[in-house]
């Protein structure tokens, strides 16, 4: 199956993930997901995983949100393309 969308990542994303990856070695399989499931769902059609929109968010501050367990991923559309500027990790102590 073809990919409809290009997912490509800003410095910030790059500079999250390189931190991530160091301190979280399973970081690398997450990412590898979202790479995949946002190339082929982004706006989450299929209903398969835990996207939200997020209200009151402006264009170029990830207005979407995956959620793979307790890693959070933001994202914008852009027609055909999918930009990735936020990853992080949900701590315990956030509730």
């Amino acid at each position: 199956m073809t990919s409809a969308f290009t997912v490509r990542t800003n410095s910030r994303y790059d500079r999250l993930a390189k931190t991530l990856q160091r301190r979280h070695p399973e970081f690398i399989a997450h990412h590898r997901s979202t790479l995949h499931i946002l190339a082929t769902d982004p706006y989450n059609r299929s209903r398969l995983h835990h996207i939200k929109k997020l209200e009151g968010v402006p264009h170029g501050d990830g207005q979407y949100r995956l959620s793979l367990g307790r890693w959070r991923f933001r994202y914008d559309i852009v027609g055909q393309v999918v930009l990735l500027s936020y990853c992080g990790l949900r701590r315990e102590d956030t509730y």
